[in-house]
């Protein structure tokens, strides 16, 4: 059986999280601000490597997929084929793409890139989660 909670706790953080990064006043030092956007990348890495790796053991247990590879790309190109991405797989690579480029550095373009795609990230990621776990709310 597999457990969604660390993925639904990581999700609910994201989340909450980014709406934190939204709403920030403009007025904040920039040090504050910056704090609050480094906490949304780091969430998103948690989120994502949760994501990746449930979807992983349902590609396993539930549709039954021998040899799968260890890592997301792979991954989301059988999720993919196995129509369980609720979007394109191209996004799904883009967001691995942002999760390796926020590695070691949050700051400047790549922090800017990845802040742009959490929106869409969250509602995918929240799709994603209510297919698979058969919940409809996170």
């Amino acid at each position: 059986m597999i457990n969604y909670q660390y993925f639904q706790k990581s999700l609910n953080h994201l989340q909450a999280q980014f709406l934190n990064y939204q709403s920030l006043d403009p007025a904040l030092p920039k040090l504050m601000q910056e704090a609050v956007a480094e906490s949304v990348i780091q969430r998103f890495e948690v989120c994502y490597d949760c994501l990746w790796k449930v979807l992983k053991r349902y590609l396993v247990e539930v549709l039954g997929i021998p040899e799968i590879p260890n890592s997301p790309k792979p991954i989301f190109r059988l999720a993919a084929e196995n129509n369980l991405l609720p979007s394109a797989v191209e996004r799904w690579l883009d967001y691995a793409e942002a999760r390796t480029h926020t590695t070691h550095d949050y700051s400047g373009e790549k922090a800017k890139a990845c802040l742009s795609l959490m929106g869409d990230f969250i509602r995918d990621a929240t799709a994603l989660y209510q297919s698979l776990s058969k919940q409809t709310g996170k």
